[in-house]
């Protein structure tokens, strides 16, 4: 059904009819409720720190013994902020902090698998271009170089290109 369509077909509803059909997607639908909820009670400093304690989690669980590092947690909730049109400023935190928070793990226990650093690569790419689309160079340039240094100093066979996209968004 298009965009059109969808409006015409709205616009004959009745009043009462409309509601109901809203209010069966909010309970039918989670990405729905979440959507209103956001709207109508924009608890983003709440989502963001539960994002970082799920995060958190994923490197250093509180209930098992091993960590699962599994960077899709963290990409889940990036969409989901993105889609939410949350202040940039968080979500880049969100960015950043999944990265250090793999190289702490990382700094204690030495990952050996290639796609771990091809992932952190892609990471650390989406959110300097993040920081670079949004204007937030300055807010977060520090940390950026931290995680590149940190790179270098675990010796992370990409460091370099964690290097080549922190040089792309520095000024000419």
């Amino acid at each position: 059904m298009s965009k059109r369509a969808l409006t015409k077909y709205l616009q004959s509803l009745p009043k009462e009819e409309l509601e109901n059909q809203v209010l069966d997607l909010y309970i039918r639908f989670k990405p729905v409720k979440d959507y209103y909820n956001f709207v109508f009670n924009p608890q983003e400093d709440k989502l963001v720190e539960e994002a970082k304690a799920k995060i958190a989690n994923e490197y250093f669980p509180l209930k098992r013994k091993r960590a699962r590092a599994r960077r899709s947690v963290a990409q889940k909730y990036i969409k989901q902020f993105i889609l939410l049109e949350m202040d940039p400023a968080l979500i880049s935190d969100v960015m950043l902090f999944n990265i250090e928070t793999a190289q702490r793990f990382n700094g204690i226990k030495r990952i050996n698998q290639e796609a771990f650093y091809k992932s952190m690569y892609n990471s650390f790419q989406q959110a300097t271009a993040f920081v670079q689309v949004n204007g937030l160079k300055a807010v977060y340039q520090s940390r950026m170089e931290a995680i590149l240094e940190t790179a270098w100093e675990q010796e992370w066979f990409n460091a370099e290109g964690l290097d080549r996209c922190l040089e792309e968004i520095k000024p000419a």
